[in-house]
């Protein structure tokens, strides 16, 4: 299928990236110069956004005003650069709240720019993007580990595709309330927790041991912390061995209160989570055998940079990812191909009128090629089944708010419209998936028949709430099913307060 277009890049385009970690929030601003992108500016800010969890699902004012803060002095940076140029990633922290929406309608006001939520495994996949790109491969396997705030993420890859991507509900700031809550340490409590922390790695370390690698890096704050004390105790030059680790670990147990901690090279502002981060890489070295570890300068926000260029080019790596969905769900590619033309053809006419734009129409072309994978389970009910594929599945590239955007599209392609799909998604994208959905509907129910014969569409024109639909008389006359389920798609756009014109002429 021919990948659907977007504006490429243009030499000197300025691009950003916004991380919105669980510990600090970091910007990267980069100019692409002849295919390659230069960093021009970089911001971190210790934001500590996971202090403020609950245990619930809420956050504390406290938490919010300071994430609001730092994303209105990122937005002041970001005011002059193209919003398609911009992406802005939240993760694990977010990933938790109870009402993400409650925090990102505000976030996203302060820093002028939408914000995704990404699942684990998208965010370990832009994770290795980034630590590739820092560190071209040289034809070796690699095995990339990420400690965070809230969440730590291990991937296995070859050349700048990641090959296996896992990411545990554990990061610095977690793990150091888990097991050190009330600011104790003693080597028996270590022990106790690296025991709890190594069993969680077992549920995929056979695996990744199976598959092997020749190159070990390690990306984010705690490792590059760890790193810079290795090298300040002239243990090593900037990498991280397991003798190194072995001896910081023992002198940071010297301590008997994480208030005490003082050990060269770490800085005073990561000291009251360092405990957590040095116990979670502590035990991924026992349980996998790691014995030396390079520090990448390179994570999460280079891998966003990278992903823009890609979606920017004639890469999108959506585009395969959803061409994978095809493929694992045997889809019938003509048909799809025949709704996907259609639907865009639709979409062209109304997108000035409805104010819809390129995005949409990317995310509308993608529904409509794996609008039918839920007959892989059965035909009653597959636009329910595909949504739930589709929203569930992880698929690479996708932010969950795009998987839930085109999920709500594949559950709204026939029957009666199911709004709280439509209801769920952030306000600035209800609205848009709404009239894609519409659109998708027309398309679906006009190649029913799965045929190969082209559809005369004279003319399609949108009202606010409504559509009006030119078609060829001599073809409806000969189309009787077709006219039948036009009356039926009048009756269910009427139930939500739209209107269905079909004119013939």
């Amino acid at each position: 299928m021919t990948p659907v277009a977007t504006q490429p890049l243009q030499d000197g385009d300025l691009l950003a990236a916004v991380d919105l970690g669980s510990n600090s929030f970091h910007m990267v601003v980069a100019r692409y110069v002849l295919g390659q992108l230069r960093i021009v500016d970089r911001i971190k800010e210790h934001v500590r956004l996971a202090e403020g969890l609950d245990g619930h699902g809420g956050l504390s004012d406290d938490a919010l005003m300071r994430a609001l803060d730092c994303l209105s002095r990122f937005g002041q940076r970001l005011a002059t650069i193209p919003s398609q140029h911009v992406r802005a990633i939240a993760t694990n922290t977010v990933r938790q709240l109870r009402a993400p929406h409650n925090f990102l309608m505000p976030a996203e006001s302060a820093l002028g720019h939408d914000i995704e939520i990404v699942a684990g495994r998208e965010e370990a996949r832009l994770i290795y993007l980034g630590v590739a790109h820092g560190h071209p491969p040289r034809g070796k396997r690699r095995l990339v580990m990420d400690i965070g705030g809230g969440s730590t993420e291990f991937i296995i890859g070859e050349g700048f595709e990641a090959i296996e991507r896992e990411s545990l509900q554990m990061g610095c700031i977690a793990t150091t309330r888990r097991f050190f809550a009330d600011g104790k340490l003693s080597r028996k409590r270590w022990k106790e927790a690296q025991t709890e922390i190594t069993a969680e790695f077992q549920q995929f370390a056979a695996t990744y041991r199976s598959l092997g690698w020749q190159e070990i890096f390690g990306s984010s704050g705690t490792i590059k912390a760890i790193g810079e004390m290795a090298t300040s105790m002239k243990l090593t030059r900037g990498a991280i061995t397991d003798g190194a680790l072995a001896t910081i670990r023992d002198k940071l147990l010297d301590f008997d209160r994480i208030e005490d901690i003082r050990l060269p090279g770490l800085p005073g502002d990561r000291r009251p989570v360092i405990a957590g981060g040095l116990l979670i890489l502590d035990a991924a070295f026992a349980e996998l055998g790691l014995k030396r570890m390079l520090v990448s300068e390179n994570a999460l926000r280079e891998g966003v940079l990278y992903d823009i260029v890609g979606r920017g080019g004639e890469r999108d790596p959506r585009d395969a990812s959803i061409l994978a969905l095809c493929e694992r769900y045997g889809v019938d590619r003509e048909q799809s191909a025949r709704v996907e033309h259609t639907v865009l053809e639709l979409f062209d006419q109304v997108a000035e009128h409805w104010q819809l734009d390129a995005e949409d129409r990317r995310l509308l072309a993608w529904a409509a090629r794996i609008h039918e994978i839920g007959l892989v389970i059965a035909h009653s009910q597959y636009h329910q089944h595909g949504a739930y594929l589709v929203e569930h599945s992880d698929i690479a590239g996708f932010s969950k708010t795009e998987q839930q955007f085109i999920a709500a599209l594949v559950r709204n392609q026939r029957r009666g419209l199911h709004l709280p799909s439509v209801e769920s998604l952030p306000d600035r994208l209800a609205k848009a998936a709404l009239r894609c959905a519409l659109l998708l509907r027309l398309s679906v129910l006009l190649h029913r028949s799965h045929g190969r014969e082209e559809i005369p569409l004279h003319a399609l024109s949108a009202r606010s709430s409504g559509l009006a639909l030119r078609l060829s008389p001599q073809w409806l006359a000969q189309h009787p099913l077709t006219e039948a389920d036009l009356d039926s798609e009048r009756d269910y756009l009427k139930d939500i307060g739209h209107s269905l014109e079909v004119e013939a002429g």
